[in-house]
């Protein structure tokens, strides 16, 4: 019999406690606790990610009367709840999701949940024009909760259908051989080893300042992306290897903070990327660049080295359609220069002969 699930995993606010009982759990609302200050017990219903759990929780706590469970904001709580218990997404993909979403709570807090429309996001989405990437992260959050609560029959369809996301005017690019030779020249230490993992793996970020040694598995890295649960399988390329043998062999990841109070302790993605633009910025021949222009910059390498698509998504990870995304400029680049080349023999080609049929008709 498969082992259940515990549902306490979920973060509890300040004054909820979980009591467990002849191998039953139940929830109870009582601020100060054990102390003589203690307020009156106040049960809750059984499941934490239930609307109905966080409705309770309000009355209990006074902040407002009585919610009726089908609000859009009820249905919100009970997503938000759940997918910071179902463990499979990262404290940062819940921020951005719980971000996004704050302007949905804002317009549709107190309303019926089933009396939104699709018409009702594009609204949101056409008022949020102005930051194209904003309005792309709203929709995307928007799409997983209207999933999440069409299937528990909060909603009776889907609340984005027909919703289209802005184009992207600029993705992150990739860098130049010459914004890589002066990266390689002019950055050092814990800032330098950072590009040239990103640059040889094409890891994510939130990978990279994760990886070290002990990941090592028969010639490559081997581990589980944070970001989508994949198991990767990251071959180290000579030159990686080369960079490798210089760095000290150590317990923990390979980028460690250097320096200071903080010395010796793990970079969040965000901490490093932050280090990393301070450095960036001292240097004019990086002006602009980014350290996802990296990731770009691995796959088109990849690329360039005649490997497939399918093989390029199970080095770095990435879906396939975003491997093409990565690449199209690129390829027409390529195409473009060895059409150009062959333009040039056609030339070639033709002038020398139009040269011996005149050398001829002279004879």
């Amino acid at each position: 019999m498969p082992r259940q699930r515990n549902r306490a995993a979920v973060s509890l606010p300040v004054g909820v406690h979980r009591v467990v009982s002849r191998g039953r759990e139940y929830f109870y609302y009582q601020p100060g606790r054990g102390t003589e200050q203690a307020a009156a017990r106040v049960r809750l219903p059984d499941d934490p990610r239930s609307p109905e759990f966080w409705n309770a929780l309000r009355q209990a706590q006074g902040v407002i009367g009585a919610v009726p469970i089908d609000t859009f904001g009820a249905m919100l709580d009970g997503y938000l709840e759940f997918i910071k218990g179902a463990g499979n997404l990262t404290v940062g993909t819940i921020d951005n999701y719980d971000r996004s979403l704050r302007t949905a709570r804002k317009a549709w807090g107190d309303l019926p949940a089933r009396g939104l429309r699709p018409v009702h996001v594009q609204a949101v989405m056409d008022g949020l024009s102005g930051t194209p990437g904003a309005a792309n992260n709203f929709l995307s959050a928007m799409r997983a909760l209207s999933t999440w609560g069409r299937v528990r029959d909060h909603i009776d369809h889907s609340l984005t259908e027909g919703v289209k996301p802005y184009a992207k005017k600029n993705g992150h690019k990739p860098w130049t051989p010459e914004q890589i030779e002066a990266a390689f020249a002019k950055l050092e230490g814990v800032i330098r080893r950072g590009v040239i993992l990103y640059m040889y793996t094409g890891m994510r970020g939130s990978d990279a300042v994760r990886i070290g040694w002990t990941d090592i598995d028969e010639g490559g890295f081997s581990y589980r992306a944070q970001k989508t649960g994949r198991e990767v399988y990251c071959p180290i390329v000579p030159e990686l290897e080369r960079e490798m043998a210089t760095w000290t062999k150590r317990p923990g990841p390979f980028l460690l903070q250097e320096g200071g109070r903080s010395d010796g302790q793990r970079y969040t993605r965000k901490l490093f990327s932050r280090h990393f633009a301070e450095a960036r910025d001292q240097i004019p021949e990086l002006a602009g660049v980014t350290l996802h222009g990296l990731r770009c910059t691995a796959v088109i390498r990849l690329r360039r080295a005649n490997l497939s698509t399918g093989q390029i998504g199970d080095i770095v990870g990435m879906s396939l359609p975003m491997i093409e995304r990565y690449c199209r400029f690129a390829d027409r680049k390529t195409s473009g220069k060895a059409a150009l080349l062959t333009l040039k023999r056609t030339s070639e080609e033709q002038d020398c002969k139009t040269a011996q049929n005149s050398k001829t008709e002279k004879q």
